[in-house]
């Protein structure tokens, strides 16, 4: 069990947007706090590899196709990640 005290502004625009996804019935919060916390946690887990090149210019090999700005490209993968992140809670249910 997680307790925190967040703003009250945050917490009535998540519990409308929660009953929304989930419904007005029971378990509906506590599907969207699962849901928000697997996506925090996919968005800021480190993954750990041991990878021996240039980082950078591995990263530049792969994206030297890709014809978006970095800032569209961040967007793009924000968005990913979160959808994989909703998938595999979906997943589980």
């Amino acid at each position: 069990m997680i307790r925190a005290k967040i703003d009250s502004e945050l917490e009535l625009r998540f519990r409308e947007l929660a009953m929304r996804k989930f419904g007005y019935g029971k378990g509906a919060l506590s599907k969207a706090v699962e849901e928000a916390i697997y996506i925090w946690v996919s968005l800021n887990e480190k993954e750990h590899t041991d990878f021996k090149e240039d980082p950078v210019e591995a990263i530049d090999g792969i994206l030297s196709d890709i014809k978006i700005d970095s800032v569209e490209l961040q967007h793009r993968i924000k968005y990913i990640w979160a959808s994989k992140g909703l998938q595999d809670v979906s997943d589980r249910h």
